[in-house]
């Protein structure tokens, strides 16, 4: 196994670009569900940015020195478009996130064809209330959105990644929203990732239209604050032998995520990935629990409190307290520009399945697959996923 650590040093600034010209050879598209949300367009406007030469490319995994041979599309290549119930256009979006400290004052504008241009591709989501479409109809229309997305630009794929708002766990045997994107997804031959706790491909409708499908897709739910820091904190405690009592949390956001989070379904969902990867790397599950609480005043800021109580040597009882205060969007928006460069360059390397090796990116990954259908477990901790990553890169660095 590699022992290669985390990187360290912020990548340098790209070269400059004229956001007018397209980039030579194969472009990727990378169909965002949740298209004018908050992390959509911090990623659209971050990749405009960094390929612009703006600003460097802080957070960008995939732009360190383990991946620079792996033939990841170059950010330049990119093109995007999405599905959004909302209408508010890309640029005024921009406008208000840059307002509220997420984005950087002038950046609006300075990308602001790029987002214009983005905004033009993006098509009405749904199921809206009146919408008087079956489910087969609302499938077929989202697949046939990307299919002319894709033949429209003249792409050699599309990625499909949903960054909408998290919903509630489906009560009964129908698709929710998230899995009738992830079913357009299959349908339109896209490589898929969820970055939500939405069930999106995981419900069991779709469990063999994916193992079918031959696409890669990856995860569900981005692990970018308070469980990025429990998936380090819990193999510490379970290396040294210290015995972990009890681990509480607390989140105070805004914005979106405050919002739909403020449905008591809708935060069983985002939970339970928080408290898995604790149960997943402790030798026995603490007390305590996580409690998320809307607070707009925030915006797209969040504070995550974390309360370790746990014993030592001869039992000596002691606390680790942490604050992790942080703008989710401008954690989440790197990550979501990684995995579509990773789901791309599987795809053309006619890698397909679960990818239990992107699990350094979610709170609840795939299980690795193995060539003897006998699968190891996938790690939790966080240095153990990003060695798995470094391995991914590498074979498809060695990939035809």
């Amino acid at each position: 196994m590699s022992t290669e650590s985390f990187p360290t040093h912020t990548p340098a600034p790209a070269p400059a670009h004229d956001p007018g010209q397209a980039s030579a050879g194969p472009r990727t598209g990378v169909w965002l569900i949740g298209a004018r949300g908050s992390v959509a367009t911090t990623a659209l406007a971050g990749c405009a940015a960094t390929v612009a030469g703006l600003h460097p490319p802080t957070g960008l995994v995939t732009e360190t020195r383990p991946f620079a041979g792996a033939g990841l599309a170059p950010l330049s290549s990119l093109v995007f478009g999405g599905h959004d119930t909302a209408d508010c256009p890309l640029p005024k979006r921009a406008e208000a996130l840059a307002e509220g400290g997420v984005l950087p004052h002038g950046l609006p504008t300075a990308v602001r064809a790029e987002l214009e241009a983005a905004d033009r591709a993006i098509r009405p989501g749904g199921p809206q209330s009146g919408d008087p479409r079956s489910t087969e109809e609302l499938v077929d229309a989202f697949a046939a959105d990307l299919t002319a997305f894709r033949e429209e630009h003249g792409l050699a794929r599309v990625v499909v990644i949903n960054v909408a708002s998290t919903e509630p766990a489906p009560a009964d045997g129908t698709l929710p929203a998230s899995s009738l994107y992830a079913a357009a997804a299959l349908r339109a031959g896209c490589p898929y990732a969820n970055f939500t706790p939405s069930t999106g491909i995981h419900h069991p409708a779709l469990a063999e239209q994916a193992r079918a499908s031959g696409l890669p897709y990856a995860g569900r739910d981005g692990k970018t604050g308070q469980t990025l820091l429990r998936s380090v904190l819990g193999p510490m405690f379970r290396d040294r032998a210290l015995a972990v009592r009890a681990w509480s949390g607390s989140n105070l956001l805004g914005g979106g995520d405050g919002a739909a989070l403020a449905d008591p379904a809708a935060a069983a969902a985002k939970n339970a990935g928080k408290e898995r990867v604790l149960a997943d790397t402790l030798p026995t599950v603490p007390e305590g629990e996580v409690h998320i609480d809307d607070v707009p005043a925030l915006g797209d800021w969040k504070t995550a409190w974390d309360h370790i109580a746990f014993d030592g040597f001869l039992g000596t009882r002691m606390v680790l307290q942490t604050i992790w205060q942080g703008c989710d969007s401008a954690l989440a928006a790197p990550l979501v520009l990684d995995l579509a460069r990773l789901l791309a360059r599987a795809h053309e390397a006619g890698i397909g399945g679960p990818l239990g090796e992107l699990a350094f990116y979610f709170k609840d990954p795939d299980a690795l697959q193995a060539p003897d259908g006998v699968s190891p477990a996938t790690p939790a901790g966080l240095a153990e996923q990003y060695q798995l990553l470094l391995g991914f890169a590498r074979r498809l660095g060695a990939a035809a």
